[in-house]
C-alpha cells in the first residue's frame, strides 16, 4: 500500500485513540484503565502493522493492539490515588519525585544523593526511610507489581556498570522484601548508563543519571472493587 494511505491509516487510528481517552471522564477507575489500554493498544498495533504491510495490517494491528491493551493495561484506583499521595507525604523534602505515568502506573525517581554512595549498592540510611514508607504502602495494595530498574552514570566500564545497576535495584527490591513486601511482586533490572537523563560530561549530570527508578502498577485483571 502507498504511503499516503499508510498515514490516512495512522491518523484516523490516533484520532480514536484519542476520542477513547478523552471519553474517560465519565467512566469508572476500572473502565477508564481497561480505555487507555485500549487506546494505547491500538496506537502502537497500528503503527506495527504500518511498519510491516500497511493497509490492512495497519488496520488489524490496531484491532489486535486494543484487545492486549483492554486486557493488559494497568487501572489507576483510589488505592493507587492513595499511594500515591502518602509517597509524596512521606518523600517531602528529599529529591525523590513521584509522578503518575501515562500507562497508569506510579513511579519514584529515586536520586543518587539519598540512595547510594558513589560504586556502591548499599542501601544509605535516608533511602532506607523512604522504603520503609514505600513497604507501607506497597502492603496496604497487594494487588500490585513493582519494577525497580537501577541506572548509573558513564564513567567506568560496562563490565562495572552493567551489574552494579543490576545490584542497585535489586538492594532495594532485598530491602522491600525484609519489611514484608512478598517477593514474588517484584521485577529487577540494571540499564547501566545506558539511559541518561542528564549530562554525563558534568559531575551534576552524572549524579542525575546515578538512579534508581520504581515503577508500581495494578494490572487491570486484578483491579479491586
Amino acid at each position: 500500500m502507498n504511503k499516503p494511505s499508510v498515514l490516512r491509516s495512522l491518523t484516523l487510528t490516533t484520532l480514536a485513540a484519542t476520542i477513547a481517552l478523552g471519553g474517560c471522564a465519565n467512566m469508572t477507575e476500572t473502565q477508564q484503565g481497561t480505555a487507555k489500554g485500549a487506546a494505547i493498544g491500538a496506537a502502537a498495533g497500528a503503527v506495527l502493522g504500518a511498519i510491516t504491510g500497511g493497509g490492512k495490517s495497519a488496520t488489524t494491528g490496531a484491532v489486535i493492539g486494543a484487545g492486549a491493551g483492554a486486557l493488559g493495561g494497568y487501572v489507576w484506583s483510589k488505592k493507587m490515588q492513595e499511594q500515591k499521595a502518602a509517597m509524596e507525604k512521606a518523600t517531602a523534602g528529599t529529591g525523590v519525585a513521584v509522578s503518575q505515568t501515562p500507562d497508569n502506573r506510579l513511579k519514584l525517581d529515586i536520586p543518587s544523593d539519598i540512595s547510594f554512595d558513589v560504586g556502591r549498592s548499599a542501601i544509605k540510611s535516608d533511602f532506607a526511610g523512604v522504603l520503609n514508607q514505600f513497604a507501607t504502602s506497597l502492603n496496604a495494595n497487594t494487588a500490585t507489581v513493582v519494577s525497580i530498574v537501577g541506572h548509573t552514570d558513564s564513567q567506568g566500564s560496562d563490565a562495572i556498570n552493567n551489574p552494579l545497576s543490576v545490584d542497585r535495584a535489586n538492594s532495594a527490591r532485598d530491602y522491600l522484601i525484609s519489611r514484608g513486601v512478598a517477593a514474588n511482586r517484584f521485577n529487577t533490572e540494571g540499564r547501566g548508563p545506558r539511559e541518561p537523563i542528564a549530562d554525563n560530561s558534568t559531575t551534576e549530570g552524572r549524579a542525575k543519571n546515578r538512579r534508581v527508578e520504581i515503577f508500581v502498577a495494578e494490572p487491570a485483571t486484578t483491579a479491586q472493587k
